[in-house]
């Protein structure tokens, strides 16, 4: 595992699996949402992304966080290792919504500076319509690109935590 990228719902988690997983392997982390949101929400053009993204994926190791589908491929092709977030939708609302109190007016970790926490329905939506939007593609992809990279799909919080866990004993 050298090059992680981690994909899944808003709200799944992506940010903090991607920083445990750093911690776990001592590996640098990238966020895509700190870099593709400029402040006041601005989203950074296609084009832009897939420069910024062909370069990110030249280095050695890296895990890469974040969805960006138009620029997915990218990712996946210089992957060694997929991992879906996969977890049930009210879940992920239910942690989006608790994200966005607990960043109230307030810009998070993982996020582009001036970009203050925020909600809305259009994100509510996409949320709770990604198991049928988003989930079949990528579910596609994932099993095209079983041969030849890991693909690690982990359905609930608790197959995540053993997961990580095992990375651990596998060190040694």
């Amino acid at each position: 595992m050298k090059r992680i990228v981690i994909i899944g719902s808003g709200g799944a988690g992506k940010s903090t699996m991607a920083r445990k997983l750093g911690q776990a392997l001592n590996r640098e982390v990238t966020h895509l949402d700190a870099l593709f949101w400029k402040p006041n929400w601005v989203v950074v053009p296609r084009q832009e992304q897939m420069i910024v993204q062909n370069e990110l994926v030249k280095r050695e190791d890296w895990i890469i966080d974040g969805n960006y589908g138009g620029t997915l491929d990218i990712r996946l092709n210089a992957a060694d290792t997929i991992i879906f977030l996969d977890f049930p939708r009210l879940l992920c609302l239910y942690r989006a919504v608790k994200r966005s109190i607990r960043y109230r007016n307030k810009t998070r970790p993982d996020m582009g500076p001036g970009c203050k926490e925020k909600i809305d329905l259009p994100f509510l939506k996409w949320i709770w319509e990604y198991p049928n939007t988003r989930r079949p593609e990528i579910m596609s992809k994932l099993q095209q690109l079983s041969g030849e990279k890991k693909v690690v799909i982990l359905k609930s919080p608790g197959e995540a935590k053993r997961f990580l866990n095992s990375l651990g004993k596998n060190k040694e």
